[in-house]
């Protein structure tokens, strides 16, 4: 009788990053069938989300009619597209920066310690600043880089009574970079990579 292999679950919602366009990628140093390396110092964490994050790789593939067949006689791509999304629960200046295409820049207006003044304007059409997204399992057996995004859609803070929380809501869409890669996933060890 066939036995069914108990599956390799992915139950938490990891970490993650965000880094300039460009940054240096993790080493992917494995021992004991995780990553034992750090992410490069470009890549700064997030913080944690309302409800983790969501990866949604899309095909889009159309079918080709002709007038002599009710079937169609073949199927082409036509669109891919990428998006990351997560709602931020860490409120912060330079989050709300990041998720507005503003790379972080968050300029100090004056003071410094408690006395210390910041300011944010929002980037102008046309001039936002893309970024590279990274995820890790919380196990640190599987990783994901994305290459070039951009934060598209509304991007609202909903103040709410408790128990709600304000959050900074991100759907970061991807783009093509240089490479011609969007994103890569890593796994490390045997377990990720199934049969």
């Amino acid at each position: 009788m066939p036995t069914t292999a108990v599956p390799n679950i992915l139950v938490d919602p990891g970490y993650l990053f965000w880094a300039p366009l460009g940054s240096a990628e993790p080493t992917n140093t494995v021992s004991g069938s995780k990553f034992t390396d750090a992410w490069p110092v470009a890549w700064l964490s997030l913080g944690a989300t309302k409800d983790g994050s969501e990866f949604t790789p899309e095909l889009t593939v159309e079918e080709i009619l002709v007038a002599e067949f009710f079937d169609p006689v073949a199927y082409r791509t036509t669109k891919r597209t990428n998006k990351f999304a997560f709602a931020l629960a860490d409120i912060t200046m330079k989050n709300w920066s990041r998720a507005m295409n503003g790379g972080g820049a968050v300029v100090t207006v004056s003071g410094s310690g408690a006395t210390l003044l910041s300011s944010f304007v929002p980037t102008a059409p046309g001039a936002e600043i893309r970024a590279m997204l990274g995820w890790e399992a919380l196990g640190n057996d599987l990783r994901l880089i994305v290459y070039q995004t951009i934060c598209a859609g509304a991007v609202k803070l909903a103040f709410k009574k408790a128990p709600d929380f304000a959050t900074i809501p991100c759907e970061f869409s991807c783009e093509v970079p240089s490479s011609g890669i969007p994103w890569k996933m890593y796994s490390a060890g045997t377990a990720r990579v199934g049969t």
